[in-house]
């Protein structure tokens, strides 16, 4: 079977997945696709942050908790999904990436519901756990990748290559079709350096 590595980009409360493989120098795309993890028609799940903001503390802990439940299940019913399929197709996942924020640790709950800009900070980290927890679930490696380190981590591990895997990257979205835009290419960037 071929190795391959699972890259996703979040956003609230849908994620850009793409599955790659690497052989003989050549970057291959075997999947991409867009996965949903909130329920449909769940109040507030797209932005439970938001939603929790106007609750009292405790009621706003449950029903966070019950959302990150949900986007976890979700999460791992759609990358076991994947994972078969690609079993299918003669391609085993041995690693996955996540594409994180800046990094920096989020305050209690009580300070979060209480400063717009950090509703939206732990959003974005509450998706990006949900695929992370569904992951290590699943027992698959998970790195997690900040954004903005990306190019600098390409650099050096893929060293006089890696201006061609940045090619090969953006190649890939004219023989793939749309969508192939900055989610895509930087969930590919991060499996490929997950898998090497």
């Amino acid at each position: 079977m071929n190795r391959a590595a699972i890259g996703v980009r979040m956003h609230s409360g849908w994620g850009a997945l793409v599955a790659v493989s690497h052989q003989a120098g050549k970057v291959e795309v075997i999947d991409r696709r867009r996965i949903t993890l909130t329920p449909p028609g769940a109040p507030g799940a797209i932005q439970p942050y938001h939603f929790a903001k106007d609750l009292a503390l405790p009621a706003a802990e449950k029903f966070i908790g019950d959302c990150f439940a949900a986007s976890k299940n979700l999460a791992a019913v759609a990358i076991q999904d994947l994972v078969n399929e690609l079993r299918t197709r003669k391609y085993r996942v041995v690693a996955s990436a996540v594409i994180l924020a800046s990094g920096r640790p989020l305050p209690p709950l009580a300070k979060i519901l209480a400063a717009h800009p950090l509703l939206h900070a732990a959003e974005g980290e509450f998706f990006r756990e949900a695929f992370t927890k569904a992951c290590e679930n699943l027992n698959i490696p998970v790195a997690g990748i900040r954004q903005r380190d990306l190019e600098d981590q390409a650099r050096k591990k893929f060293r006089k290559s890696a201006p061609r895997i940045a090619q090969q990257i953006t190649a890939a979205g004219r023989s793939l079709g749309s969508p192939w835009t900055t989610d895509q290419k930087t969930a590919t960037l991060a499996a490929l350096l997950a898998l090497m």
